[in-house]
């Protein structure tokens, strides 16, 4: 384990899910499937997220552990880079859209308890 990690990793997820929500900010299903450079950029960074999520499982269980859904997001990230031919358009937009902005809320939350109360990630180390 290598809590000392956890700051940085959740600041990755975080910059990893606010550029996928702002680059398909105003967009819509069919702009994302018709637009190869977009979803490949958003489909990276859910790599990035999926394996940064994966790395907070093994340095700081109990830090990964209130994220909501870390398991499911190892698993989509292995059917991002494994699955790549069997990736569904929808799914992944459905996941940008309603589970993404919870993922980002719930870093944010992690990362400011972090920075107001230092101590309290030490003990967690």
């Amino acid at each position: 384990m290598r809590p000392e990690r956890t700051p940085r990793t959740l600041r990755q997820i975080a910059d990893a899910c606010s550029f996928v929500l702002s680059v398909t900010e105003g967009k819509t299903l069919e702009d994302y499937s018709g637009e190869r450079l977009l979803r490949q950029g958003v489909e990276r960074n859910l790599q990035i997220i999926g394996e940064a999520v994966g790395r907070l499982r093994r340095d700081d269980p109990e830090t990964a552990d209130s994220l909501s859904e870390h398991e499911r997001i190892v698993g989509f990230r292995n059917v991002l880079v494994h699955g790549y031919d069997l990736v569904d358009d929808a799914i992944v937009w459905d996941t940008i859209r309603t589970k993404l902005p919870l993922l980002l809320s719930e870093v944010e939350r992690l990362l400011e308890k972090r920075d107001r109360d230092p101590e309290e990630g030490e003990a967690n180390r």
